[in-house]
């Protein structure tokens, strides 16, 4: 990889790590799917007028749409809500890779070497970690949610398997559009016109700066550099540049939020970490199938995916 597309690599990673910070200050002013409307709005609008129609069946736009934009996005976002820190969030989202092989296994007739198995096992005992220290500044609230939101997207890695959008950026632009009506619909409903009413009204211009850090520099750009790669290189060579996201995500909520860090937390973050990779360097998975390889994810399940 030229120095430059190594630079773009850690780029994005370290652009979505941080959006966990992002996510923090929005939640602060925001509820969490009002923030959702907001954030993939802004993601929709008003590139959805310029990019044309997107090159994939619209089953699988509505579909990942609504399991990653809405029901993933949800989850995460009310598990952040509900006392999660930020950093941890980022670290534990990416247990994705566990429900992504298991979803592969029953879903798509893969058959994960042992390496593979052996490697999310080693990241299971990292959640695990971070489930024991679960406590009043950890809820288990909070964990239950951004794990189901792990869920969420390792079953969405499998819709973007099958679909296998030929542009992301494109792509996510109208995955975006997707799930801002129902998520807007949802926090009115929920969260009530009222609270609504107030949260907008009350924006300020660190609220404003999040939500465009989200949906602009975190959805729009980060999808494009990433697409980039993976066209130039092949996800098998990028796809494990999206384990750093855990460690600028916890680097970033330390950092700006004041987030401690202690060894557990560190100990956690590499049995997850190194579980991934682990499986991914065992990524010689068999199908019972006769499709083509689209891309492969740092669980070594072939879907492209992001934090």
């Amino acid at each position: 990889m030229r120095p430059r597309d190594l630079m773009l690599a850690v780029a994005v990673a370290a652009a979505w790590g941080c959006n966990f910070v992002a996510i923090e200050v929005g939640l602060d002013r925001m509820p969490p799917l009002l923030f959702g409307a907001l954030r993939f709005g802004l993601a929709a609008l008003p590139a959805v007028l310029f990019v044309g129609r997107p090159r994939t069946p619209w089953r699988w736009v509505l579909g990942i749409g609504l399991v990653l934009g809405v029901v993933k996005f949800s989850l995460l976002f009310g598990g952040m809500a509900a006392g999660l820190p930020a950093g941890l969030s980022s670290l534990l989202l990416q247990s994705q890779a566990v429900f992504t092989t298991v979803f592969a296994v029953g879903l798509l007739g893969e058959r994960p070497a042992a390496r593979q198995w052996a490697g999310l096992g080693v990241a299971v005992l990292g959640v695990l970690l971070v489930a024991s220290r679960l406590g009043a500044d950890r809820p288990v609230e909070g964990f239950l949610l951004v794990l189901a939101a792990a869920v969420a997207w390792g079953l969405s890695n499998i819709m973007m398997r099958r679909a296998a959008p030929p542009d992301m950026l494109r792509f996510m632009v109208w995955v975006s559009a997707v799930a801002t009506l129902p998520l807007l619909g949802l926090s009115l409903l929920v969260e009530g016109p009222a609270r609504v009413g107030e949260a907008v009204a009350a924006l300020d211009g660190a609220g404003l700066g999040a939500l465009a850090y989200i949906a602009w520099i975190s959805t729009l750009a980060g999808f494009a550099g990433w697409g980039l790669l993976i066209r130039r290189y092949g996800a098998a060579t990028v796809a494990p540049f999206s384990m750093l996201v855990p460690f600028f995500g916890m680097g970033s909520a330390a950092l700006v939020l004041h987030e401690p860090l202690g060894a557990p937390d560190l100990v956690a973050g590499a049995l997850v970490v190194g579980g991934v990779l682990l499986s991914a360097a065992g990524a010689g998975t068999r199908h019972t199938s006769q499709e083509p390889d689209q891309s492969v994810t740092p669980a070594g399940c072939r879907v492209v995916s992001t934090a």
